[in-house]
């Protein structure tokens, strides 16, 4: 099926809607079935920016015209800044922009998953498969790690700066667990980063999934450059989809659609074409066609804090990595506890602080990140107009609960503790940021001028068994039988950690429900 056909007979068996993580994976998974005819929608183009596979350039890609460079509101929690959020406008989506962190979360953290939709799918034991599947790691085969599969995981060695390795003998030596990476399953100690690179250069999603062997597959059409305006439905299924794109407005008519937009552009979707809260569409302009109170709302994402900054006593080497070169999860209230982790420290090699202050030269300062793991605080998206150009409204309700502020606090406090012992002394010429802080008002202060994303956005199409919840166990979507929300929009809770590697296992693990319900059909066609 070719675009132009695509063009003049708009029929397909699946829609995948956004071509960013989920999508790329799902584009190749469903279309292994050749009597399947999939179209991949994707409102950016193909990723050609030499930058962007060079893991040290990750932070100036933002800003780029691939980026969606959204713009929270002014947030109350945070000295009144607004945000920037990066997001992935092209082939690959953010997986084309983020810092190659990949971490699976803890176990603990999938229990939020499975006490929402009371379905063992969603533990980290039957996730494991699905996690095993997408991984190429190089401790593959022993029972935990993937072996063989589409994605490097890379474990650096030689390559971790000497200020890094530093930062993890400052952190075992209060206690913490030395760890062969993230992704065993215990989280809680230090480690190097396990990084989505190979051979020096950063694989996206695309890379992985969408392979030429899998784009010369006849049943899959990539239509790039291309918005889907709205969802029109008939009774209880979506009818068509009108795409906004070069060729100008197309109607796509499929059998089944499967947003993978992302946790801002899916509940968009959804709004514009008159699914959400009634009070948001109607002061949106449009008219409300099913009133969905939860689309767009529990929107979460993970704050880091920027500014816990030191002077070097002598020179810092560039990054051969990605700057931010290790991650020491821990408890708040003990270097030694395990579990769960609740706060988290990064080293970064350059001097990594938010626009509130000043970096020194690079080379000349190191900074280390704090954030905590598990932000209590809500916020919601939602759509301004009716037309693709109206921007959305994204308040992420930043450290809005006293949970979050004293976390925050204890995570500055480990960061400082980590960033004085004697094993970063060689380093350490004196502590720029914060300075002193006398009160919990002045901490309080310092954090909310210090903290920026994470770039973690999630959970506002939230999957669960009770009434309000957007989508099911299966991911299907409640108000309508031939729709699927697949991207991190459906998570109810955060991951610790970067959420790229758990966004990749739900739609593996969509995927391979999908494939189990293709081989039921003796016709052989999606159903």
């Amino acid at each position: 099926m070719t675009r132009a056909n695509v063009e003049r007979k708009p029929n397909c068996d699946i829609v995948i809607v956004g071509g960013g993580s989920a999508g790329t994976l799902l584009a190749s998974r469903l279309s292994e079935e050749p009597g399947c005819r999939v179209l991949l929608i994707e409102a950016g183009e193909e990723a050609t920016d030499p930058d962007i596979w060079n893991p040290a350039a990750w932070p100036a890609l933002q800003g780029r015209s691939y980026d969606w460079d959204y713009r929270t509101e002014p947030q109350a929690g945070t000295a009144g800044r607004v945000h920037h959020w990066a997001r992935g406008r092209l082939i690959g989506g953010s997986s084309c922009l983020h810092a190659m962190g990949y971490m699976r979360g803890h176990p603990s953290d999938f229990q939020g998953w499975v006490d929402a939709t009371a379905d063992r799918r969603w533990s980290w034991d039957e996730l494991l498969p699905a996690f095993q599947a997408i991984e190429n790691h190089p401790l593959g085969g022993d029972g935990i790690h993937g072996k063989g599969g589409p994605l490097p995981i890379y474990l650096p060695a030689d390559k971790v700066s000497p200020l890094a390795r530093a930062f993890m003998e400052a952190g075992a030596s209060l206690g913490l667990p030395r760890l062969k990476g993230h992704n065993s399953g215990e989280m809680i100690g230090v480690t190097p980063n396990s990084l989505n690179i190979r051979d020096g250069r950063r694989v996206t999603a695309a890379d992985a999934w969408l392979t030429k062997a899998v784009r010369d597959r006849k049943n899959l059409n990539i239509l790039t450059g291309s918005q889907v305006h709205r969802l029109n439905f008939k009774g209880n299924q979506v009818r068509s989809l009108e795409v906004l794109g070069r060729q100008g407005s197309v109607e796509v008519f499929p059998d089944q659609v499967v947003l993978c937009a992302g946790a801002l552009e899916s509940p968009a979707l959804l709004m514009r074409s008159g699914i959400g809260p009634h009070n948001v569409l109607h002061a949106a302009g449009v008219g409300c066609l099913i009133d969905m109170p939860e689309i767009g709302r529990n929107l979460q994402d993970h704050l880091l804090g920027a500014g816990n900054l030191y002077a070097a006593r002598e020179q810092v080497p560039p990054s051969r990595l990605q700057h931010s070169e290790s991650m020491a999860y821990m408890r708040a209230d003990s270097f030694t506890a395990t579990g769960q982790p609740e706060i988290v420290v990064g080293c970064g090699v350059a001097p990594i602080v938010s626009e509130c202050f000043q970096a020194p030269a690079t080379g000349r300062a190191y900074s280390l990140l704090f954030g905590i793991t598990r932000p209590t605080s809500r916020g919601s998206v939602r759509i301004s107009g009716p037309e693709l150009g109206d921007r959305l409204i994204i308040d992420p309700a930043y450290l809005q609960t006293g949970s979050d502020r004293e976390m925050f606090r204890r995570a500055l406090e480990a960061a400082r503790i980590i960033g004085h012992r004697d094993e970063l002394a060689s380093w350490r010429e004196r502590e720029l940021l914060p300075g002193p802080l006398n009160s919990a008002a002045e901490i309080d202060d310092f954090i909310a001028r210090s903290v920026i994303t994470h770039h973690h956005p999630c959970g506002t199409c939230r999957m669960g068994k009770d009434t309000d919840a957007v989508v099911d166990a299966n991911l299907r979507f409640k108000a309508l039988d031939n729709l699927f929300v697949v991207d991190a929009s459906i998570m109810p809770n955060l991951t610790a950690g970067p959420i790229h590697a758990a966004v990749l296992a739900i739609a593996e693990t969509f995927a391979r429900r999908h494939q189990e319900i293709l081989h039921l059909d003796p016709t052989g066609r999606c159903s």
